[in-house]
């Protein structure tokens, strides 16, 4: 398994090479449903927020100066987005509230990398796509949410209400960085929901260009 991860790691650190760069100047065009789910994360006063596959940073830095009461982590699996991510927060004045590591999502302990066991909001923007053992990543996900709290997450839709030439493009598009939309997300979702007695919101947005599902773990 540790294999496995170290290939992902290295796969992902050859993409993001240079793409980091520009990485968020590109994708606010159609990474769409980000800034939905920050304003809907709500954190409590004092909260905690865990991103899992921060990336960049874009979205630690924006939640962070949303909720200043809130403390927030974020790991990902490519060593050069988090030097990216590392550079934008201390430009972001944040390196206080802002607190990074490396770690694999679909194998990561909170408390080893922050010494925090669970949070009070978890969120996964755009990574369930290009996480290979998502499903994995998505209950190691909900396993770091406390009681009380919820696991966010926003990623590519099917594009079923779109035109079959623009759903084609997208995914051929897509496809050049390793991205798979995941056409199960709702049903997995709603199956971790059932087994584990907690609440499920999903919506489909932009005519199912995206998905975002909310998971609220019970009290």
């Amino acid at each position: 398994m540790a294999g496995s991860s170290d290939d992902h790691a290295g796969h992902m650190d050859g993409i993001y090479r240079y793409q980091r760069y520009f990485y968020d100047i590109t994708r606010k065009f159609y990474l769409l449903g980000r800034d939905r789910m920050v304003t809907n994360l709500l954190p409590p006063f004092g909260g905690t927020v865990l991103e899992v596959g921060c990336g960049t940073g874009r979205n630690l830095i924006m939640a962070a100066r949303r909720y200043p009461n809130a403390t927030f982590y974020g790991f990902d699996i490519s060593k050069m987005m988090l030097e990216t991510a590392q550079t934008n927060v201390n430009a972001a004045g944040l390196g206080n509230r802002v607190k990074l590591a490396q770690g694999d999502a679909s194998a990561f302990s909170g408390a080893d990398m922050f010494g925090v066991a669970q949070f009070d909001r978890v969120y996964i923007s755009y990574a369930v796509s290009m996480i290979p053992p998502w499903k994995p990543a998505i209950e190691q996900a909900f396993a770091a949410v406390k009681p009380g709290g919820s696991l966010h997450i926003v990623d590519f839709g099917q594009q079923e209400e779109l035109p079959g030439w623009f759903k084609r493009g997208l995914q051929a598009w897509l496809a050049k960085f390793t991205v798979t939309p995941r056409a199960e997300l709702e049903a997995e979702m709603a199956a971790l929901a059932s087994r584990t007695g907690a609440q499920l919101r999903f919506e489909r947005l932009y005519r199912d260009y995206a998905q975002l599902g909310v998971l609220t773990k019970a009290g």
